[in-house]
């Protein structure tokens, strides 16, 4: 069944090995998935930012297992979404059901609030649709439906230097300009934001769950930080725009990286400090304002009694480029953008951070392990339940992400492992790094006669990966 939660404008680290119990008789009994909107793992600061807040995350993470190297295989909302939701890869004709599906097989309820599966931001949410949701995976799923862009309060278009109040001529769904906006909302609490509404749905659903006393998985979906950077105001006023240290831009960066390995480049905000910081400020704002709101649904859940039965987990659907080289936004293969944060709560068991690749593919067959269910054909990911167990535990020695939408025009994909990183473009261009000494990837090696060796071992490893994935020939 679908609801409408409609809305009023007017009412407005610590390196700690988990031991995960193997022989433990009692296993979870259900999943919470929270997930955020284009969050790169850089802004979080379990992930060790020290500038944006992110308490409720930040908490969680000490309570669970942090992957340090978790990467998406899709790099953009609507590939992504699903290759976590049915653990395959995008571009594979996937034969397996959605996680709701199996786990409704076994017994389960499964409920969706928000943003799971793709939905297209501003649009969704201003309009209170399901977007590219695949029903079929929920017991039951319910929307939101916000204002968005039209939400009053202080209107800025970064790129632009606009600041107005003015409704008219805003930049909204469909727009070219949408991906540089934010809006310093007037309602103090965000009760009428989407990220609050979402809060407040999956807060009641967790109290129909423990009433119902049946097995469930929730998932809820928030949509903040993805554009427009909707917040109240006093999470901008939390940082100054000036204040904002903003990545460099160095001459000659881009020499060495193929044309189509590049990114946007911001509709002019690389020409103005100011616009960068504005762009900064909001989606630290936009990030602090969806953690308050994850903070909400795990405050409930302690409250009922549920955290004890209940396997958290914290993710996103790819990260984000702001600024880093020049570059905004998402969609190629750069670590800003393929890093994510990753965060598994297994109840009863101690804390711990993991090196151990990971990949978002993962997330499905780590759950049903968790839950003592069998495996459906078709997945591609593995259980991560090894590296749960014991943070020293490797399931992967690379992880795999590919940039392969019907609308891209040259393909992509690439490849990290410990020490470096590989990306390869359907017009033969190349790039490899050496993550040890340059995490920041300002130093393409392919042509690097020192690292001749390692780049053939990089292609090789690329190749078997495809293979195995169904993605090559």
């Amino acid at each position: 069944m679908k609801n409408i939660v409609s809305l009023s404008l007017i009412a407005c680290c610590l390196g700690v090995s988990s031991t995960l119990a193997a022989t433990s008789e009692e296993k979870p009994k259900n999943i919470l998935l929270i997930m955020s909107d284009d969050l790169k793992a850089s802004v979080v600061g379990a992930y060790g930012n020290t500038v944006c807040k992110t308490p409720n995350i930040d908490r969680l993470a000490k309570s669970g297992m942090v992957f340090e190297r978790s990467y998406c295989q899709g790099l953009a909302c609507a590939p992504s979404r699903p290759s976590i939701m049915t653990s395959t890869y995008p571009g594979v004709k996937s034969k397996a059901p959605t996680i709701g599906e199996h786990l409704q097989k076994h017994g389960w309820h499964t409920a969706r609030v928000g943003k799971i599966f793709h939905m297209g931001v501003p649009d969704s949410p201003k309009n209170g649709d399901s977007g590219l949701d695949v029903p079929e995976c929920w017991t039951e799923f319910h929307n939101t439906k916000s204002e968005e862009t039209s939400t009053p309060g202080l209107y800025r278009l970064t790129s632009r230097g606009i600041a107005t109040r003015e409704m008219k001529g805003r930049q909204g769904a469909g727009t070219k300009l949408r991906p540089w906006v934010a809006v310093e909302a007037d309602c103090e609490d965000g009760s009428d934001q989407a990220d609050h509404l979402v809060a407040q749905k999956a807060i009641d659903l967790l109290r129909e769950r423990k009433e119902a006393g049946k097995p469930f998985f929730l998932g809820v979906g928030f949509f903040r930080p993805h554009y427009p950077m909707v917040a109240p105001k006093r999470f901008f006023d939390m940082y100054p725009h000036e204040t904002l240290e903003v990545p460099s831009l160095i001459p000659g960066d881009l020499d060495d990286i193929p044309p189509v390995g590049q990114a946007s480049t911001g509709d002019g905000l690389n020409d103005s400090k100011e616009g960068r910081q504005r762009m900064w400020q909001a989606y630290y704002a936009s990030t602090t304002f969806m953690d308050e709101q994850v903070g909400r649904v795990l405050e409930e859940l302690d409250r009922l009694g549920l955290a004890d039965s209940t396997v958290v987990i914290f993710t996103t659907d790819h990260g984000y480029h702001l600024g880093e080289h020049g570059f905004w936004q998402k969609a190629n293969l750069h670590e800003e953008v393929a890093r994510v944060p990753f965060i598994v709560r297994v109840p009863g068991e101690p804390a711990g951070r993991t090196m151990s690749l990971a990949e978002l593919v993962d997330f499905y067959p780590t759950c049903i392990d968790l839950l003592g269910l069998p495996s459906p054909e078709g997945i591609q990911g593995k259980s991560l339940v090894p590296v749960l167990r014991d943070a020293q535990a490797r399931v992967r020695d690379t992880a795999l992400s590919v940039h392969n939408e019907r609308h891209v025009k040259i393909p992509a994909e690439g490849i990290r492992a410990d020490d470096w990183h590989y990306m390869r473009y359907a017009d033969g261009g190349e790039e490899f790094y050496d993550m040890v000494n340059d995490p920041q990837q300002y130093r393409n090696l392919v042509g690097d006669p020192d690292s001749a060796s390692l780049l053939a071992t990089a292609r090789r490893k690329l190749d078997q990966r495809m293979k195995e994935a169904g993605l090559s020939q």
